[in-house]
């Protein structure tokens, strides 16, 4: 399955986006997945990258369009975020430490710790793009994990 969404560079469309995600690979999967635990998973860094694009990316550019894609082959789904940008150089990322009591700069370590694949490309015909790719464990394999680590 494959399909594709533009929406404006606008936080507004945040709820659109996670419906268009989540619903899609809901109708194509089905309750094979445990979708109370990989919703949140998803939603969440799903949120991380478009609202970065929105408030770094996109700054005060709401024509801008954003361009999510989403492929999904059995489980294995890989979702991409197109921007226009200046872009982002992940080799400059430091990640923060309890020390420095910042408060931003924890997307790049939240996306990769949420994910199982994170990949950024700069200026690919004019436009980033930020790759995410997860596996989508089967919901009979999540339960015997659980059970597994409760024993």
């Amino acid at each position: 399955m494959k399909t594709e969404l533009h929406v404006p560079s606008d936080l507004r469309f945040l709820a659109v986006v996670e419906h268009w995600l989540l619903d899609s690979l809901q109708l194509e999967i089905g309750n094979v997945v445990d979708w109370s635990r990989q919703s949140t998973r998803l939603r969440l860094a799903l949120v991380e990258a478009y609202s970065n694009v929105v408030r770094h990316a996109h700054r005060d550019q709401p024509n801008l369009p954003v361009i999510l894609r989403l492929e999904l082959h059995d489980r294995d789904l890989a979702l991409e975020i197109w921007d226009c940008g200046q872009g982002y150089n992940p080799s400059d990322y430091k990640p923060p430490t309890p020390e420095d009591k910042q408060e931003h700069g924890y997307g790049w370590l939240i996306l990769n710790r949420l994910m199982d694949r994170v990949e950024y490309c700069l200026q690919v015909d004019g436009r980033n793009c930020l790759k995410l790719e997860a596996n989508l464990p089967n919901a009979s394999v999540e339960e015997d994990q659980k059970v597994s680590t409760v024993d």
